[in-house]
């Protein structure tokens, strides 16, 4: 594994435009690298990352079997429990899953090592499956990079293939922020791949979502929404005034999402695969065992992009994110180190479509805690 510079393609921004990835470039900082790539080896993708989140995801879904069969853990996870049964039923009726994120450190020379996972409202999707692939087949034309480069990236026909797999018997809606770019843009790119599945789709802002008289939820034009992706997180819906109209089987991700999607996980598979090589030793704050850890980091149950995030030398913080997740309970996680290159730290982001792993987005800082506006940078699988 080596970050390797890529001469830049002249017309990327104009290309970006172009395919709507206005968002690469956000609050006035670069988003998207263009000249620069992390190379990995064959090896390294399928065994190292590919075949680990696979294993990793079989451990999540496993986990899920068991927090709904027993209450007390729904509550360690911090789920309301007036909302354990939506929970529940949810698991229970099969409500279809789309995707997930997991956060890994790898440096090319060890496991893989599970930081977090993003199995609820990751985004970047659109950068991975679309964008670094048009940057590959532009380079490689430009004859920047050699013929059989290659990368691990089958995730856009793996979401087309995963829509497909939900009937087309109604109206799909995709619910965002719409003055979010990001988010607009995210929403946009999978209400499209759902659209070449076959389905009728249509994009509402998640503020203008309502309520029937009947208690069913409805779109602008008083039509109630059967089905919807929302790039909403499970935690803050849980706790909306709304929720109590919430029904298993409308919402992608489903209601059991929210089980995943909270990084109380951490710890809980750790007592279950204690010592197995893609995790890290993370216990529930206030655990003594976690006060053995020499590094560690301390994470809120619930927080999105670094916020809250503190890095701790034997217990004392030396580097910290702001944010509005101060008062969320936490857990405390060993730390590892993460790759480093030209005063970059590296984290892969390995995507679970469906139940397989389909593709690998890189993102990089200069912290060690990636945040909102780390930037994302293609990958290459190097030729033999």
């Amino acid at each position: 594994m080596r970050r390797i510079p890529v001469p830049a393609r002249p017309d990327w921004r104009d290309k970006a435009a172009e395919a709507g990835f206005g968002f690469h470039e956000m609050y006035g900082e670069p988003y998207w690298v263009d000249d620069a790539a992390y190379a990995f080896t064959l090896a390294q993708i399928e065994d190292d990352i590919e075949a680990p989140s696979e294993t990793l995801h079989e451990m999540c879904m496993a986990l899920v079997e068991e927090v709904v069969a027993e209450p007390r853990l729904l509550e360690r996870l911090s789920i309301p429990p007036d909302r354990h049964d939506l929970i529940v039923e949810s698991w229970k009726n099969g409500d279809r899953h789309l995707y997930g994120r997991f956060d890994l450190a790898y440096r090319g020379d060890g496991p893989a090592k599970l930081l977090e996972y993003n199995a609820d409202t990751p985004t970047s999707i659109f950068e991975a499956a679309y964008f670094q692939y048009n940057w590959l087949v532009d380079q490689i034309e430009a004859g920047a990079l050699p013929d059989g480069t290659d990368q691990f990236n089958y995730l856009q026909e793996s979401l087309i293939e995963a829509f497909s797999t939900i009937p087309a018997d109604r109206t799909f809606h995709f619910a965002c922020w719409e003055a979010n770019e990001e988010d607009r843009g995210t929403c946009g790119y999978l209400m499209d791949c759902a659209a070449q599945a076959g389905h009728a789709v249509e994009m509402i802002d998640i503020r203008a979502i309502g309520v029937d008289t009947q208690g069913r939820f409805s779109d602008r034009s008083d039509r109630t929404i059967d089905r919807c992706f929302k790039l909403y997180p499970w935690e803050d819906m849980l706790r909306e005034p709304f929720a109590a109209h919430l029904k298993p089987g409308i919402f992608i991700e489903p209601a059991w999402k929210s089980i995943l999607s909270n990084k109380a996980i951490l710890p809980l598979l750790w007592e279950r695969h204690e010592g197995h090589a893609n995790l890290l030793p993370a216990y529930f704050e206030g655990d003594l065992r976690a006060r053995d850890l020499p590094l560690a980091v301390s994470k809120p149950v619930f927080s999105r992009e670094g916020e809250n995030v503190v890095v701790l030398e034997d217990g004392k913080p030396v580097e910290s994110v702001p944010g509005d997740y101060g008062d969320e309970p936490r857990i405390v996680q060993a730390f590892e180190p993460l790759f480093e290159a030209e005063g970059n730290y590296a984290v892969l982001g390995s995507w679970i479509i469906g139940d397989r792993a389909a593709g690998l987005g890189m993102r990089e800082d200069a912290s060690r805690i990636t945040r909102n506006l780390s930037r994302f940078v293609p990958h290459v699988i190097e030729s033999e």
